[in-house]
């Protein structure tokens, strides 16, 4: 234990955790925030509403492939996504330093602008506050998202089976490298590009072919590993990963072994996991693979009765790994 917040108590790992079950949760315990989904689902006379926030501090503010901007909508319009919701309206509240140029601020405007076209979604009300120079690291926006869920599907972490299949929409690791090779200034031969985009119409080409996705999460920050055990623990089940199966980019996984990262572990923006039944899996695949978003998806592994709470990993070379929640922070302010 500590007894001051730690650049790892936002990790999304096990130090993230803690400061959930022990401050947080107490706190505000009530059966929405219970279920710990990205979004909570409310019933609203009669009308089924996802509702999230977000923030974002990403460091440095422009790097490939986007921006702060493009992050903070598109991660909030993901968040609302996952549930099955179609993305509605936003808003977002901005937090300036003092000297921050205003060409980087219309730079992030704009961008936010393109995203929210991109994603069908109006940005409705919005906040500025200025906080004295070196108060601030240039700019952080928190966003917040309404979507309307327009099925009687529930969709969520503690719904998950045994013999369900995990899919994977996509290559990992894009987003987290991509912004760890600008702010440590390295080059490499292929550019790396982060996968920051809206999955809002990918999640309704699947569900248009399959009622049977049990659950959905997009694998941001903590990368696939952590998310994988936040559903492991919510629905008491354990899963078998078959490390062949995941995607990687050649030049994502050149950087990652070079700065010593487990790509597992890292986030990504533009990517979704979704554990759907065995009996719909081809299926569901099929769907994901004929839109633009999915075209990688791939069967990652699958959800079993055994070391209930764990993940384990089949390696290339044939042995089990244990695919652990970590304590700190591998790419701290990637999002």
């Amino acid at each position: 234990d500590t007894a001051e917040v730690l650049l790892g108590h936002g990790s999304g790992g096990k130090l993230t955790a803690d400061l959930i079950e022990k401050l947080f949760l107490p706190a505000f315990r009530n059966p929405y925030l219970d279920k710990r989904d990205d979004q909570a689902v409310l019933e609203v006379n009669g009308a089924r509403l996802a509702f999230t926030t977000d923030s974002f501090v990403v460091t440095p503010l422009f790097f490939p492939g986007g921006d702060i901007g493009k992050l903070a909508v598109n991660g909030t319009v993901n968040d609302l996504a996952m549930s099955g919701a179609r993305p509605l309206y936003l808003s977002a509240a901005f937090i300036l330093e003092e000297g921050l140029p205003l060409s980087d601020l219309q730079g992030i405007i704009r961008s936010m602008q393109e995203a929210c076209e991109t994603a069908g979604v109006l940005l409705v009300t919005g906040d500025t506050k200025v906080v004295h120079r070196g108060s601030a690291d240039q700019v952080f926006i928190n966003t917040s998202g309404i979507g309307i869920i327009e099925h009687r599907l529930v969709i969520s972490a503690d719904r998950v089976q045994v013999g369900d299949q995990i899919i994977l929409s996509g290559t990992i690791a894009d987003h987290g490298m991509a912004v760890m090779s600008k702010r440590a200034g390295l080059e490499f031969e292929t550019e790396i590009i982060s996968d920051t985009a809206p999955l809002n119409a990918l999640v309704q080409t699947m569900l248009e072919g399959s009622p049977a996705i049990h659950c959905l999460r997009d694998p941001t920050r903590g990368g696939v590993a952590t998310t994988l055990h936040e559903i492991a623990r919510r629905s008491q089940v354990g899963m078998v990963l078959n490390e062949q199966r995941i995607p990687i980019r050649e030049e994502v996984k050149g950087a990652c072994e070079l700065l010593g990262i487990d790509p597992l572990y890292v986030a990504n923006e533009g990517k979704l996991i979704a554990i759907v039944s065995r009996a719909e899996a081809a299926k569901v695949l099929e769907r994901m693979r004929s839109h633009q978003s999915g075209r990688e998806a791939q069967i990652i592994g699958e959800v079993v009765a055994d070391h209930p709470r764990m993940v384990v990993m089949q390696t290339e070379i044939g042995g089990m790994r244990i695919v652990d929640l970590m304590m700190g922070e591998q790419l701290p302010r990637i999002c």
